[in-house]
């Protein structure tokens, strides 16, 4: 790891060749049927035999449409070694973002399972021929696709520049981008995962899916160092709490709203955690008073990741060792450079607030196929430096720690006051019968815009009503900030990572 540049590939190999018998990966519903570093060596090698048989070389591309399994896995795996550019999309996807994924990436295979059926069918015409990871019946059995097992693939030398997977994020806008990842950029990734504990000892529990960049943070470093994952189709706290306790689980990525889940169930407490070494979370914000009640119940570290999916600058907030800090997102990683900028693109002063953006060893290529948005997406310093711009809004402390705002285009301005939502939901967080909130901008006759909170509450709220909620609130804000509408819901809309889709909420208010 210490190596300027390597691949997953080639540490899968080493660890095969050091310790065969060391479980790599293992599907929940199946513990008995683990594969090993050498059983996975060797179906990455006849996985690329295959795609090379199919016609396929360096720099092609297959797509995966499916829940998390050994064989999804190992199809990621083995099309890596040899150089095949893998795009893993999500099965929550509409069937039209998931034909336009599909031409876009220009995959040549794709591989499927039970849970894309309800995407397939509709675009079935233009599909490129489709492996059946599961047997389902929706495309050649992988079984049979497989050439034969003593096939022998031809080696491919990769470079730091060879492009890894293409990752579609929608972000919450519904519009899919292809983020070209390089294999240098995956290295870095995987090289940031040394102080954190990963040994061949270590047992990752992963309920977030594969087509995350989110899960792959853990994923990947997890065989990096020779250790296993144990992959969960999907999460459910029972289900999870009860997969970390049999396998002994030293390391898990979960997504904010989990740990409120897992926090709140009564199961937690009796759930035996103490062999966890570290715990991350990324992919949306993450509030304060939860890392505080992770940090007092849950052993192990917990290290929270925040970064863009297109890469450049990373921050990273080892909560456990600064519990003073856990209304930031941490420090710049090693390597990263982030500044904060205006609308002009001009630098700010230290202490101001700014748009993020950041340039570092582990940056995207660029959109797929759309190079007026990868220019959007990028800022260049007086230099020319290329930096990737976030769309958050950040101030740095004192300390050096950034303390995020909101999204960019999340902002409300009110009568030319600029409201950050993120203030407002902090606000409502702090009402014993609030659960969640979600605080967007609606248009506004008089103000431009106005500022209207979607609340869920807690089981035991009472006989709170949503008028008394407001009054609550704008009792304890500025009076700009005040909100004009607050509606509650039985649960917030969110993406399969969950993040919250701002854009519905927007949506449902009528202009006020």
């Amino acid at each position: 790891m210490d190596e300027a540049f390597g691949t997953i590939g080639g540490l899968i190999r080493m660890h095969a060749q050091r310790n065969p018998a060391r479980p790599a990966l293992m599907d929940i519903g199946a513990p008995e049927d683990l594969l090993s570093y050498g059983d996975l060596d060797r179906l990455m090698d006849r996985i690329g035999a295959t795609l090379q048989a199919s016609g396929l070389s360096a720099g092609d591309c297959i797509a995966i449409c499916g829940q998390s399994s050994k064989a999804y896995a190992a199809v990621f795996l083995g099309a890596l070694r040899f150089g095949i550019v893998v795009a893993p999309l999500s099965p929550s996807s509409t069937p039209d973002q998931l034909a336009r994924m599909l031409a876009d990436s220009q995959a040549r295979l794709f591989f499927v399972d039970a849970s894309a059926a309800a995407l397939i069918n509709p675009c079935e015409s233009s599909d490129p021929a489709r492996i059946a990871l599961d047997g389902s019946g929706y495309g050649m059995a992988f079984e049979s696709w497989l050439t034969a097992q003593d096939a022998r693939p031809s080696p491919v030398t990769l470079e730091p520049g060879s492009p890894f997977n293409i990752i579609y994020s929608s972000g919450t806008t519904g519009d899919p981008k292809g983020i070209v990842q390089p294999h240098g950029m995956r290295w870095v990734h995987m090289q940031r995962g040394r102080p954190y504990g990963y040994t061949p000892e270590s047992v990752a529990v992963l309920s977030t899916p594969l087509y995350s960049n989110t899960t792959l943070v853990v994923f990947f470093p997890t065989l990096a160092f020779g250790g296993l994952v144990v992959l969960m189709p999907r999460f459910s706290v029972s289900g999870y709490l009860e997969a970390c306790e049999k396998h002994r689980a030293t390391h898990t990525m979960l997504v904010p709203v989990q740990y409120q889940r897992l926090m709140a169930s009564d199961q937690f407490d009796r759930t035996n955690l103490s062999t966890f070494v570290g715990k991350f979370c990324t992919s949306a914000p993450f509030p304060a008073e939860l890392k505080a009640d992770v940090l007092r119940r849950w052993p192990g570290g917990l290290i929270e990741y925040y970064g863009m999916t297109e890469g450049g600058g990373t921050c990273i907030l080892e909560a456990h060792r600064h519990p003073d800090k856990l209304h930031t997102v941490g420090r710049p990683a090693s390597g990263s450079d982030i500044r904060l900028i205006d609308d002009e693109g001009h630098e700010v002063e230290l202490g101001h607030a700014g748009e993020v953006v950041g340039h570092s060893g582990g940056m995207m290529k660029g959109y797929h196929g759309q190079p007026a948005k990868t220019r959007e997406a990028e800022w260049f310093d007086p230099q020319g430096k290329r930096f990737i711009r976030t769309g958050d809004i950040g101030r740095f402390d004192d300390d050096g720690f950034l303390i995020l705002f909101d999204r960019k285009k999340d902002m409300i301005i009110s009568g030319g006051f600029n409201i950050y939502p993120s203030d407002l939901e902090d606000v409502l967080r702090k009402h014993p019968a609030v659960l969640e909130v979600a605080v967007v901008g609606v248009p506004s006759a008089t103000w431009g815009e106005s500022p209207a909170a979607f609340v869920v509450l807690r089981g035991d709220a009472g006989t709170i009503d949503a008028p008394s909620l407001r009054e609550w609130a704008n009792e304890r804000v500025g009076k700009t900030q005040r909100l004009v509408a607050l509606d509650l819901l039985d649960e917030l809309p969110r993406n399969a990572i969950g993040k919250v889709l701002k854009r519905e909420l927007r949506d449902r208010v009528a202009a006020v």
